[in-house]
């Protein structure tokens, strides 16, 4: 197993909301993109089991990265700019963590429990190094259960995990209760660890105490920065993106001039498409604020998830982003295929960017040729404002050769020109007796071009064609693709011998796989 242990990114702050657990677990809700096996522990840290996702990601070091990001990314949203700048002074001070990347301005640790982590964690946030010798040169008070009898022991000059597993399992039980023993084995991986992991609920509602009171609709709008960030952790692990959002406030007062005033005020912000973009929201309440005017000072604000719908991910593109444009890098589009295509063609000359072409020919060499990309966007372009003008569709299947109905039985890769084989008693051989499968597939083609009648060494291109295509097998060649051409008698001089048959010839046109 691996664990990872962040702080909560906003555990450490004077200005925390006293929101009590409904706010804390919030302040996880980001990790569970990573890994469903999050925990939050003792209102300090939360802690992520990766060892089962981390492949998904790349890799550990990869997954650490993403990590350390999102952690960030969550306090610089859902914290104030201070906070924001401490968390980015603390170095990676983890130094038994089992990757550290460079720069990454987080505090964290890693390691084979929860424990550890936690307890690496504790030593980056005090800005302490690790021992060489790993988990047992740990000091006592980064374990939670052992804190109160740290005096005790570093009195009797047990400082390290290692010193105190060092001692009589039986005085230590005795002294400081089977509970210390316990706590130790599981820190180091000897017992099973139990955890409460942490859980979405079904309707995202989320209740803060703020932690001065809001007089202005721009104080309520820097308020409701955390529940947003809140909100964005539960929208990416729920696969949605919002349509309807509530933010409601509590008036702290009841009455201003003797004039009864509500409680609560609210107001609602709508999308036309599901989304997560939490700077999108962030300005859609801020214009809606604008407009408002509070009743009172707030003291509580509430945000609430009225719809939503699935956002479906789009494949990212294979293409560059294009940031010539002046926008976005994160929200670019990738490159038009045809505008890559031109621009390549432009750069490297057209003959050399070229585009398979569909041909209206059975042979299998001559089923598609191969021209200059550019000319062929020229032709699919001119036949696409040709069919509009028609009020049609057109495709570039349909402007060449619709896909045979056997096309699942032709091979990926093909020889050119095809390998004439060996025969041994009326067999092909290729590393050994080939033996049929499937076939044969007849047909006949090629008899309209002028180039002769397949008569030379090998069938060639513009050749009459006359073949029985097999799906064939060894245990050295493995599935191949061959042919038997068909030839008529050759017809003999009118005054020589009688017509005289020429065997059948063989040939290796295809390999699977």
């Amino acid at each position: 197993m691996h664990w990872i242990a962040l702080p909560l990114p906003w555990c450490d702050e004077a200005s925390a909301p006293p929101a009590g657990a409904v706010h804390t677990a919030a302040a996880g809700w980001w990790a569970l993109r990573f890994t469903p096996r999050v925990a939050l522990v003792d209102a300090e840290s939360v802690l992520l089991e990766v060892s089962a996702t981390e492949r998904l990601w790349g890799g550990r070091e990869v997954l650490l990265a993403q990590v350390l990001q999102a952690w960030a990314e969550a306090s610089a949203r859902g914290a104030d700019p201070a906070v924001a700048q401490g968390a980015g002074e603390r170095m990676p001070a983890a130094a038994g963590a089992d990757a550290e990347p460079s720069g990454a301005p987080v505090a964290w640790g890693s390691g084979p429990t929860a424990l550890v982590a936690q307890a690496r964690l504790r030593m980056a946030l005090a800005g302490q190094a690790f021992a060489a010798q790993g988990p047992l040169g740990l000091p006592l008070h980064t374990l939670t259960a052992l804190r109160p009898h740290v005096a005790s022991l570093e009195r009797m000059g047990c400082r390290t995990w290692g010193a105190l597993r060092a001692l009589p399992r039986a005085g230590v039980s005795r002294r400081f209760g089977a509970a210390v023993l316990r706590v130790l084995d599981q820190a180091l991986g000897d017992a099973p660890e139990a955890h409460a992991w942490l859980e979405l609920p079904e309707q995202f509602v989320l209740t803060g105490e703020l932690p001065a009171l809001a007089e202005s609709a721009d104080a309520l709008l820097w308020s409701s920065s955390r529940c947003l960030t809140a909100l964005q952790g539960w929208l990416q692990a729920r696969q949605q993106g919002v349509l309807g959002l509530e933010l409601a406030w509590r008036h702290d007062l009841r009455r201003i001039d003797g004039v009864a005033i509500a409680p609560t005020q609210a107001l609602q912000v709508r999308t036309a498409q599901a989304t997560q973009d939490m700077g999108h929201l962030r300005r859609l309440l801020s214009e809606n604020l604008a407009r408002t005017t509070l009743a009172a000072p707030v003291n509580q604000i509430t945000l609430r998830l009225l719809e939503a719908a699935p956002l479906p991910h789009r494949s990212a593109s294979l293409l560059p982003p294009d940031h010539l444009g002046g926008g976005d890098p994160a929200g670019a589009q990738g490159e038009a295929l045809h505008q890559l295509l031109e621009r390549l063609s432009a750069r490297l000359g057209e003959d050399h960017v070229q585009a398979p072409v569909l041909q209206a020919d059975h042979r299998p060499e001559c089923m598609q040729q191969w021209r200059p990309a550019a000319e062929v966007l020229r032709v699919t372009a001119a036949a696409a404002k040709h069919a509009a003008a028609r009020n049609a569709s057109v495709s570039v299947a349909n402007t060449a050769l619709d896909a045979a109905p056997d096309a699942l039985l032709l091979p990926t890769w093909l020889l050119n020109p095809p390998r004439r084989l060996a025969v041994q008693g009326n067999r092909p051989c290729h590393h050994g007796l080939l033996r049929l499968l499937a076939g044969p597939h007849r047909f006949e083609a090629g008899w309209w071009s002028a180039a002769g009648e397949g008569a030379g060494p090998a069938p060639g291109e513009g050749a009459l064609a006359l073949r029985d295509y097999f799906v064939a097998h060894n245990d050295v060649a493995g599935l191949v693709w061959v042919f038997r051409e068909r030839l008529a008698p050759v017809p003999s001089a009118s005054d020589g011998p009688p017509a005289a048959v020429r065997p059948h010839r063989w040939f290796l046109h295809g390999v699977f796989g």
